[in-house]
């Protein structure tokens, strides 16, 4: 299947994110507050966008079944939303912060797939994100201190609910009709933007 032949060839990338001191910060808990802090106002910008282009998919399902999944994943994106506003209260987060060049540059390539290219392109743009946290959290669930502070977090990705939903995207992406080759550069591009943003807030704390 095209989600695991895609995932597979880019988990070195998965494995660098895992490795990476911003997310091991979050499950030894030992990450500076203001990087997550600022992971959780750049986050919400992101899961706008993200949210967006679920619904310019959901406008363009070729059939029934596909929209009832594509408005199940548009759901699932505002509770996640709804999740970062709750960490804003929590973390004393101002979550209508200017988007850094890297979220920039993630939510520009994310619009600009969704607005312009079918549904099977643009699920292969976001794709990798549900994937890769769906991941983040399995492997973080068995290491992580429950001591920490961002324990939470891992929790979050690691639950049934999340699985699911990244289950539901993969599927999205095996089923829609796409080019092969558009999509494996989309998910590249993908998986490099979300290298990218744990750098970027990690650098920002």
């Amino acid at each position: 299947m095209l989600s695991r032949r895609l995932w597979e060839a880019h988990l070195p990338v998965a494995i660098s994110c895992r490795d990476h001191p911003f997310v091991q910060g979050i499950a030894s808990g030992d990450l500076d507050r203001r990087a997550f802090q600022h992971y959780v106002a750049q986050d919400a910008f992101f899961l706008e966008a993200f949210t967006r282009a679920h619904a310019h998919c959901l406008a363009r399902a070729p059939e029934r079944v596909t929209m009832h999944a594509f408005r199940q994943l548009l759901n699932a994106a505002e509770a996640e939303l709804e999740l970062h506003r709750g960490y804003a209260e929590r973390w004393g987060v101002e979550l209508d912060a200017d988007p850094t060049p890297a979220t920039s540059a993630y939510t520009d390539f994310l619009l600009r797939v969704a607005a312009t290219e079918p549904p099977g392109h643009v699920v292969a743009a976001m794709a990798p994100c549900m994937r890769l946290y769906a991941w983040l959290g399995i492997e973080l669930e068995a290491v992580a201190s429950q001591e920490s502070a961002y324990y939470d977090w891992v929790v979050t990705y690691a639950s049934d609910g999340f699985q699911e939903h990244a289950a539901t995207l993969d599927g999205l992406l095996d089923g829609l009709l796409a080019d092969e080759a558009v999509a494996a550069s989309h998910y590249a591009t993908g998986m490099r933007f979300e290298l990218a943003f744990f750098e970027s807030s990690f650098n920002s704390g």
